[in-house]
């Protein structure tokens, strides 16, 4: 979870209405505040006034700030959320960043806006940093869907072309050393270039952004000018651009940064994007831009999920006082979220916020009716039992995300058009890369695989846990299995190599099997088996393509097997 530095006399600020002095806010008022954004206070330097605090929600990158946090306590005391006029008012004739074609193969989407008025002070300063670094290496998946440039305004002529260059066309001295470099050496020898290149990899020409005096501000997502891209103590006006591949976490992010300085008392001015290509949102896109949608809720849903009848209009005070829009009619409620959110994804969501908002201490704890003992479930023991037998062979266990991305769960597997490819996929994504559920366990092996060649080989992982498959049996036309997953990574894996562990497993699981050859597009022809037990085939083993080794940048063989443990459990 996300810990944050931020400091006490800032926060005070943030916390002032327009033209009221700061009031101080005492450490039992601030841990009381905290429970309104799941956060917890760690350290406390009274010294200094500085305040670390960790946040228990990874859901909500607005909170990760000063400003965020201030803006949640602030709404809150105030009953409702202050408008922000550039969302509506937009001016006659914006500033443009025009988009060259061909980004849209190697990072495609970009949103922008420049903040006016607020002069930089030292705590806004290790903000803007501290937020920027927050989002781009957590929310941004360490800046591969999202990366975050801040520069000097009065420096850049407008307007801006986000372009595609080749390694050598472009030099510009970066940020943090002295020496004037192409965007080539800088991928070789600059600190930022090593740690993060490899987002670019197999692209021969590169992302910059230059302004029409054609300096270049950045090369992202690697690296600022030093010129343009340095913003310091007692600057008074900021341009801030957001690159990515995800095009709705771009423009929230620059979202975010927009309202955190006009919290700040910057005048934000919003700039047109324009595309050579069609987005979801349009080839020419105004940003910051809402891209908020309402969702009407029956009161009634509420009220069961918080166990406690609350009405409509008394629902609708605790979300207006969380920062959403809210209407009510009859017994339901229509909510929207504020502009700096995209978080709900489901009604419990919203059920969340209204009794975070009203406080826990509102609702009125009930005593069980009846007394129950618990235990493991059968398939959890045929889970744990498979666990210790896998560590006793040297396999090492991961845990991941049952959610992912259709281009690393299908593509990346060359399952295209295959019935292996099939998905169940989420409708109201908030993020593509947490866009499917996994319908098996090998794509969570190679994503850990593919970031462990720094490690001594051999390899030996594995994971039990939870995939959706197709099943339009079910009601809702998919199931959930357990399975387990093992996967072995070195020079000489072979399929002899998984076959001894797959007979080591079922030997101690009291199971038996036997392997039929089959065709596997993830599999090398001829070392690819269907796991067969009492006539039903429960799994496959085989040695990966090297077309999917290298998709998933992974340069030794590796073989792999996969077993339905429910399967198993439900016939011991």
């Amino acid at each position: 979870m996300p810990t944050i530095t931020i400091f006490k006399q800032d926060l005070e600020g943030l916390l002032a209405a327009p033209g009221e002095a700061p009031q101080p806010i005492t450490m039992e008022q601030l841990e009381e505040s905290l429970m309104l954004v799941k956060g917890e206070l760690k350290e406390q330097n009274s010294d200094t006034g500085e305040l670390r605090i960790e946040l228990q929600d990874s859901n909500r990158p607005d909170l990760w700030c000063c400003e965020g946090i201030a803006r949640q306590i602030r709404v809150k005391r105030r009953g409702a959320l202050a408008k922000y006029d550039f969302l509506t008012t937009r001016p006659k004739s914006p500033k443009q960043l025009n988009v060259a074609p061909g980004l849209e193969k190697v990072r495609p989407y970009v949103a922008a806006c420049t903040a006016t008025g607020y002069r930089v002070t030292q705590e806004g300063l290790a903000q803007l940093i501290q937020t920027q670094e927050k989002l781009a290496e957590m929310f941004g998946r360490k800046r591969r869907t999202v990366s975050i440039g801040l520069y000097r305004l009065a420096a850049i002529e407008f307007p801006v072309t986000y372009d595609l260059v080749k390694p050598d066309e472009v030099t510009f001295t970066p940020l943090g050393m002295d020496t004037v470099m192409t965007l080539g050496e800088m991928l070789l020898v600059h600190p930022k270039g090593l740690e993060f290149g490899g987002i670019l990899a197999g692209h021969d020409h590169l992302p910059v952004l230059r302004d029409a005096k054609r300096q270049v501000l950045s090369f992202p997502p690697i690296i600022n000018s030093r010129e343009i891209g340095e913003v310091r103590v007692g600057d008074d006006a900021l341009f801030i651009e957001v690159t990515g591949s995800d095009l709705s976490m771009v423009v929230l992010t620059l979202n975010i940064f927009a309202a955190n300085l006009a919290d700040r008392d910057a005048v934000i001015e919003p700039i047109e994007i324009r595309y050579p290509y069609k987005t979801a949102l349009g080839m020419a896109i105004m940003t910051p831009q809402d891209l908020g949608k309402s969702r009407k809720l029956p009161v009634s849903t509420i009220e069961q999920a918080l166990g406690q009848s609350l009405g409509a209009q008394e629902v609708a005070k605790a979300l207006t006082a969380y920062g959403y829009e809210v209407m009510t009619k009859s017994k339901n409620v229509t909510v929207r979220l504020p502009f700096y959110r995209q978080d709900l994804m489901h009604a419990m969501d919203v059920v969340e916020d209204v009794a975070i908002s009203r406080g826990y201490g509102d609702f009125l704890p009930v005593m069980p009716s009846q007394f129950t003992v618990g235990g493991l479930s059968r398939i959890e023991e045929v889970s744990d039992r498979a666990r210790t037998l896998m560590v006793g062979m040297g396999f090492q266990e991961i845990i991941s995300n049952i959610l992912g991305s259709p281009k690393d769960l299908r593509d990346a597997m060359r399952l295209e058009g295959t019935e292996w490819g099939q998905l169940v996929e989420v409708d109201n994504v908030m993020s593509q890369n947490f866009s499917a559920l996994r319908q098996w366990m090998l794509p969570s092996l190679l994503r850990v695989e593919a970031a462990s060649n720094r490690a001594f080989y051999p390899h030996r992982i594995f994971e039990a846990g939870e995939v959706a498959r197709h099943d339009l049996t079910q009601p809702l036309g998919s199931r959930t299995v357990t399975v387990l997953g093992g996967m072995i990574a070195h020079v000489d894996a072979h399929f002899s190599e998984a076959h001894s562990c797959l007979d080591t497993l079922f030997y101690y699981v009291s199971q038996t099997y036997s392997l039929e050859p089959i065709q596997h597009p993830s599999f090398l022809a001829g070392r690819v088996g269907s796991i067969v037990s009492e006539g039903k085939q429960i799994g496959v083993i085989g040695e990966l393509h090297p077309e999917v080794l290298e998709r998933w940048q992974i340069s030794v063989p590796a073989v792999a097997f996969e077993v339905d443990l429910t399967e198993l459990a439900e016939r011991s």
